[in-house]
């Protein structure tokens, strides 16, 4: 089971959910943080046996010796990332994204192809999560390749939670490609509810499953809870508003931990989720 955790927006809670949902796993679910642009997953776990790899992307590279200028790399090109005006191409490395066409369609044979880091990839531990998260570098734009990078780290068959960027831009899409199910986290809020239509129609068009999470409950009015009973979208967890939570994730720490009587909740959701064909993901006692 692939769970993917979404959002149309940010400070929804998001990261709230994925971090103390992972907890009440046991150990064989991964927590993925493709959050590449703002990982902050482990500021909630206490982490350990730290690894990272570098993560590098494909660009051309033009050798002026044996180029003509014939312009064919430009015009393939969808991105822009290399034009020829009946001259040497210019490269603009970072509107690149690495599909290697310019290579194959150049006839003399006069471009290849060199790396430019995106980021890395940082693998630890933490009281049994295992926990893959990206980082991008500053100043780079490009994050689907690092999400991609950081999906690739999940070994076939383990049970997963990952936590998707807030939007419905190009990096969720990365994110949430291939989940089993995705949870959309919304508030009871007129921009939540606008923003969760966004998400809504995000993964119908990519014929995922999912269903929503209520955050912060007792502010705002019931529209969103409408729009879902309408659109018969399941809202699987209403998490009340209560100053405690925003205390404890102030400083960095888990609501199943802080705030036991939350731990339930999780739990349910837990075993609504991660059941397949019979089989439950086991609880921590």
């Amino acid at each position: 089971m692939i769970l993917a955790i979404a959002s149309g927006k940010g400070g929804t809670g998001k990261t709230t959910v994925a971090v103390n949902l992972a907890r009440v796993l046991r150990s064989r679910a991964w927590l993925l943080d493709c959050d590449v642009e703002e990982p902050n997953a482990g500021l909630f776990l206490k982490t350990s046996r730290r690894t990272e790899e570098i993560v590098s992307l494909p660009v051309p590279e033009v050798d002026e010796a044996r180029c003509d200028g014939c312009g064919e790399c430009g015009k393939f090109c969808a991105y822009h990332a290399i034009v020829s005006f009946g001259t040497i191409p210019l490269v603009f490395p970072s509107m690149c994204h690495g599909c290697g066409g310019c290579v194959r369609v150049c006839p003399r044979k006069a471009i290849r192809e060199t790396s430019r880091r995106l980021g890395v990839v940082v693998s630890s531990k933490s009281r049994g999560i295992t926990l893959i998260e990206g980082r991008l570098d500053v100043g780079e734009s490009l994050s689907p390749p690092l999400i991609r990078a950081v999906k690739a780290g999940l070994p076939a068959g383990r049970p997963a939670i990952l936590d998707a960027p807030p939007g419905t831009s190009c990096p969720v899409v990365a994110a949430v490609r291939g989940a089993d199910h995705v949870l959309l986290v919304t508030e009871p809020t007129p921009f939540g509810l606008h923003d969760l239509r966004l998400a809504v129609d995000l993964v119908r068009e990519l014929g995922l499953p999912y269903s929503v999470v209520v955050n912060r409950i007792g502010t705002g009015d019931n529209r969103v809870q409408e729009y879902c009973a309408g659109k018969k979208i399941p809202v699987v967890l209403e998490i009340p508003d209560d100053r405690r939570i925003a205390e404890a994730y102030s400083r960095g720490r888990l609501i199943v931990e802080t705030l036991p009587e939350y731990r339930a909740l999780f739990e349910r959701l837990a075993e609504k989720l991660f059941s397949a064909d019979g089989e439950r993901c086991g609880l921590e006692p």
